[in-house]
């Protein structure tokens, strides 16, 4: 029968309608409270949310954009001038471009048998058994012949593989680094378009008479010159906090970040890239760290082909562009005052559990708070009573200023 009870006064009490009543609590500790949260709602909302998030704005963060780079300068290695088709790869440009800092040469490479460095796996050997004829090992140069042969000009032997010879591990002539690539300049060209609002936009300023001669003469500079793409080396292993020396000796990947945020309520030639830089490689002593890649040059004399190959460490530049754009729209601009002025809400909340819990010790508060229409008498039963009362129409506050011991 008790949960029949409680069944049914549940199901008649969800019907219940509850309406807000309006007390005012005389006690300044509360109030200070109540202001000073709503202090802190109003000023999140204008200063963060509409100032700084820009809420108000439709905003788009998708663009659309081309990068074209391409690098220029000349290096003296030895007696040979080394220009940009020595050094630059790819030689188109893109959105990643490298450049040459140090290599490792190899000269005359041509197919036939020749011993495996000695470094390599179960390479040693005594006798001929200890090589197995036609086995591959990945981590060394080539097949085994099956041979065990002097290693060159050494006194111990290794298996016999046929390959390109001489192989690298044991011919490879280091160079020198290219000292003067820190002048080294590389010129990014980039587009960007927010098609949601159809504007079109470059890092370059259009200058029909002297822009041409303008980008031969600068170098990009934030205050003096901010439509001039064109960096040094130097200047972007600085800015990325490296050292150019460290990384002619092991190379690295470096991110060029092009990030454009633009307020669209503004004129558009107000919306403008900035640039940062930042090592996207690890560091560590690893042997995956820095960057490197192998290619060769193929030629031939007497009849037979050669080719020499090479090792290059170097820069390589990741151009990443990142894009934001915003203009006014009445709708976001309803839909986040609205959630402003709803959680001014919030401040009524907080002091009500403050008021009910640590300071309405005697439940003076939550009887005025809280009325049951259920428990007011009828009409009829006041019919009844001898005593006189008004019943007044109007307010619906209640003042607990006086007879409350706060």
């Amino acid at each position: 029968m008790g949960l029949l009870e409680f069944i049914k006064d549940y199901f008649l009490g969800f019907w219940d309608y509850e309406t807000p009543k309006v007390m005012v609590v005389k006690n300044q500790k509360l109030g200070v409270i109540y202001r000073g949260v709503q202090f802190l709602v109003i000023t999140y909302f204008i200063w963060y949310v509409f100032i700084s998030q820009k809420a108000y704005q439709d905003s788009e963060t998708r663009p659309e954009s081309s990068v074209y780079t391409k690098m220029k300068g000349t290096a003296l290695q030895g007696d040979h001038i080394l220009d940009m088709v020595e050094y630059v790869r790819p030689s188109e440009g893109g959105d990643v471009i490298s450049t040459i800092l140090r290599r490792e040469v190899t000269h005359n490479q041509r197919q036939g048998t020749c011993a495996e460095h000695f470094t390599v796996p179960r390479a040693n050997c005594s006798k001929d058994a200890d090589c197995i004829s036609g086995e591959v090992n990945f981590d060394g140069n080539g097949q085994r012949t099956g041979r065990c042969v002097p290693y060159y000009n050494q006194t111990f032997k290794t298996c016999e593989i046929q390959t390109w010879c001489p192989i690298e591990d044991y011919a490879a002539i280091w160079e020198p680094a290219l000292a003067e690539a820190i002048n080294f300049t590389v010129y990014i060209k980039n587009a960007i378009h927010f098609p949601k609002f159809k504007v079109l936009r470059g890092n370059i300023k259009p200058n029909k008479r002297n822009g041409q001669k303008y980008l031969n003469k600068c170098h990009y500079n934030e205050k003096k010159h901010p439509y001039c793409p064109i960096f040094r080396l130097g200047y972007i292993a600085e800015q990325a906090r490296e050292k150019f020396s460290e990384l002619c000796r092991t190379g690295g990947v470096i991110g060029v970040f092009i990030n454009w945020k633009c307020d669209l309520d503004l004129d558009p030639s107000e919306c403008t890239p900035t640039y940062s830089f930042r090592r996207l490689d690890l560091r560590k002593n690893l042997p995956s760290s820095g960057y490197n890649f192998r290619f060769a040059k193929y030629y031939s004399k007497d009849g037979e082909e050669f080719r020499t190959l090479i090792k290059a460490f170097g820069i390589r530049l990741d151009v990443i562009v990142h894009g934001h754009a915003g203009r006014f729209s009445i709708i976001p601009t309803i839909i986040n005052t609205v959630t402003a002025m709803t959680s001014v809400g919030i401040c009524s909340i907080i002091c009500d559990w403050i008021m009910l819990t640590f300071i309405d010790k005697n439940d003076i508060y939550s009887d005025r708070k809280f009325d049951d229409d259920s428990k007011v008498p009828s009409p009829s039963q006041l019919l009844t009573v001898p005593t006189e009362f008004t019943i007044s129409y109007g307010s619906n506050h209640s003042d607990l200023s006086e007879g409350v011991a706060l």
